[in-house]
């Protein structure tokens, strides 16, 4: 509920004559900025099983106070009260493009991608982000509120990503991880043509080989200039920062994991579309996925994807998450919420596609500690639903983000 719908609903008059300016400012404070009730039906803590007739409070900090049952929980008098039918933690898209391209999809508004070179991982997604982008606010009213965003996987290191919630003016107030991964991809998406490099997929791993290996002796110098792009290599070297390396074939993703032994480097998976013909050599690895929309297209390197194998990846012990990944058209991104559904229909339990978009996310984005659950002293990040979330009528009523209503509807 906006500010000036609650005065309209209590009476301006009569607050100000009741409780004073001051008291005034801060019962409306309250509501905005944390202290709040959230009630539902069914509570998805994704700390454990659901609960019914579930509270999450969430003090003015914006952290969550407690979380527990309507008979355990007693809801402080000044604190306001959300129901829903469903409540979850908010949602988590571990790998999308939004904030960088815009909805608009003309070259204002598409900054993820500079096609000058084929390898700049310097390139810095906060450098990019928009943090007002019209994308940004369309997921959060879906319930996503954290995403895992930068450089689109259209060159062979197309450049950093970066981790932000879905509120904020501007980068500062928005980013929660300015440097996060460097985005690798392998396989067509980064062959090049017209005779320029990387023109076949030896040549990808050869220029990536290349590149490491300058990085080790870069390294070994006492006072080397400075050089960003080996700068980054070197950090990947170092266990600071994986690749995050998109790649759908098999040939692909065997090379992808020759490297990680070679080189001794962390990798995620990205997309991985053939992930269901290695189940055993990922699982090996142990490197995390984040696997490709449920229902992208298929066709070239995806031709061989299946809606089913995010059910194998779980059988298969593999941790992995749900993405909204790239899309080259408008209106440029899917929604997470609507992929994990559709993964819940193909042989995904429910609570395991809610996983995949909650906890499991924030697990391989390192960040589990402070969102992906609802949980006591974790980020005030919620979503409400007025039925079950993967239906297709049911509606987000609400999102909270760090404590404050940033979208709701009230019907």
């Amino acid at each position: 509920m906006k500010f000036h719908n609650l005065m309209q609903t209590t009476g301006n008059l009569s607050l100000k004559t009741a409780f004073g300016t001051a008291a005034l400012m801060f019962y409306l404070s309250a509501f905005a900025f944390g202290q709040i009730a959230v009630k539902g039906d069914t509570v998805w803590t994704m700390s454990g099983e659901p609960l019914t007739n579930g509270v999450v409070l969430i003090g003015a900090n914006g952290k969550i106070e407690a979380v527990g049952t309507a008979a355990q929980i007693a809801i402080p008098s000044n604190y306001r009260v959300m129901s829903a039918k469903v409540v979850t933690p908010g949602l988590i898209d571990a790998r999308t493009v939004i904030g960088l391209n815009g909805y608009l999809n003309q070259p204002h508004d598409q900054m993820a991608l500079d096609g000058s070179s084929p390898v700049q991982p310097e390139l810095r997604a906060i450098d990019s982000y928009n943090a007002r982008e019209k994308l940004i606010e369309w997921v959060r009213e879906f319930g996503v509120t954290t995403i895992h965003t930068g450089h689109q996987p259209s060159a062979l290191v197309p450049g950093q990503t970066l981790i932000a919630k879905t509120t904020g003016d501007n980068v500062e107030e928005a980013v929660i991880v300015p440097t996060k991964m460097i985005a690798v991809v392998l396989g067509q998406n980064a062959l090049a043509s017209q005779g320029k490099s990387p023109g076949t997929r030896a040549k990808q791993i050869s220029m990536l080989r290349t590149e490491l290996i300058k990085a080790q002796e870069y390294a070994k110098k006492k006072d080397p200039s400075r050089d960003l792009k080996t700068e980054m290599f070197v950090k990947v070297l170092n266990g600071e920062v994986p690749l995050l390396v998109s790649v759908n074939q098999s040939q692909d993703i065997m090379s992808a994991l020759r490297l990680a032994k070679e080189f001794n480097i962390k990798l995620v998976l990205d997309g991985v579309s053939e992930a269901h013909q290695l189940l055993d050599e990922i699982r090996a690895s142990g490197f995390p996925v984040i696997l490709h929309p449920t229902m992208y297209r298929a066709g070239g390197d995806t031709e061989n994807l299946s809606m089913e194998t995010a059910s194998k990846l779980k059988a298969a012990g593999i941790p992995f998450a749900i993405q909204s990944g790239y899309e080259g058209y408008v209106p440029k991104t899917r929604v997470v919420l609507f992929e994990a559904a559709i993964a819940a229909a193909n042989g995904l339990s429910k609570r395991d596609a809610l996983a995949s978009i909650t906890i499991d996310a924030a697990k391989i984005l390192g960040l589990d500690s402070r969102i992906g659950s609802l949980e006591k002293g974790k980020d005030g990040d919620v979503a409400l639903y007025d039925g079950d979330p993967f239906e297709y009528v049911t509606h987000c009523v609400g999102t909270i983000i760090n404590g404050k209503v940033v979208s709701e509807v009230v019907r």
